[in-house]
């Protein structure tokens, strides 16, 4: 394996995030049980993230004595955030915002819509091939198959499905 000398960029802010992650962790396994006993409900747990808490802060300051990365924000962006990501973001950001009030069918649908034509490149008639194939794949393992709650929004699907099982109800 070989050792590097230079930081990646975003390296410190990783390593920090996940050294704060292992803090909470142990903070939640604490809220278990305390330290009142060594074979109490908490103490695996409280064990587990004492370790994250040794490793994270041992990648933490070996990260620290490596050399900065240079490029400043625009090694940075190159690297962590390219385009490609951040537009994926906003997708899924709007996703995740019109989830409900959509619905799940509409909304998956245009996200998908949107995210095979970017990675596509325009090309529309394999996008709504893909989309319709996905959406409805997904649609008919969870929602029919293993009947998960969906969000319903402005698509009255219930309704739907009730007509439809009345229909191939009604033709036996």
């Amino acid at each position: 394996m070989q050792a590097h000398t230079n930081r990646r960029p975003g390296e410190i802010a990783f390593n920090a995030a996940l050294f704060g992650f292992s803090l909470f962790m142990f903070w939640q396994a604490y809220q278990i049980s305390g330290f009142s006993a060594l074979s109490s409900a908490g103490a695996f747990p409280m064990a587990m993230s004492a370790i994250m808490i040794i490793a994270s802060a041992v990648v933490l300051f070996r990260s620290l004595k490596l050399a900065s990365p240079g490029g400043g924000w625009s090694g940075f962006r190159s690297e962590v955030l390219p385009p490609a990501v951040l537009v994926f973001s906003l997708f899924i950001l709007a996703y995740s915002i019109t989830l409900k009030s959509l619905g799940f069918l509409l909304a998956s649908f245009l996200f998908l819509l949107v995210s095979i034509w970017y990675l596509e490149r325009g090309r529309i008639g394999r996008t709504l091939l893909l989309t319709v194939a996905s959406i409805t794949g997904v649609y008919v393992i969870f929602r029919v198959v293993f009947q998960v709650v969906l969000p319903e929004g402005i698509i009255p699907e219930r309704a739907i499905l009730a007509a439809l099982g009345d229909f191939f109800a009604g033709s036996k």
